[in-house]
């Protein structure tokens, strides 16, 4: 959702089957952006599973680049925790699908 009269640097993105868990870890990581004026995030209503992610930017930049970069970067140290765990213990971490 873009806001009226910007170009694409102020946008609120409409996460499902979300909460919490991603909302402030995400925010966190897009917050590491300087280009980033503001990033925050609602739950709707506590009944609903999904989550209001807002991004703006300063100048031209589209908000969808930070929030491109700041999932990319949140997997990314979701990788190192996983390497570093299963380096310390072998064999205890089991994935079920």
């Amino acid at each position: 959702i873009q806001a009226d009269g910007t170009d694409g640097n102020c946008v609120t993105f409409v996460l499902h089957d979300e909460d919490h868990t991603l909302g402030n870890s995400l925010r966190y990581m897009v917050m590491k952006n300087p280009d980033v004026e503001f990033c925050g995030y609602c739950i709707t209503h506590p009944s609903e599973s999904k989550i209001n992610f807002r991004i703006q930017t300063r100048g031209a930049l589209p908000a969808v680049e930070p929030f491109r970069k700041g999932l990319n970067d949140l997997m990314g140290v979701c990788q190192h925790v996983l390497n570093t765990f299963e380096v310390r213990h072998p064999g205890e971490l089991r994935v079920t699908s």
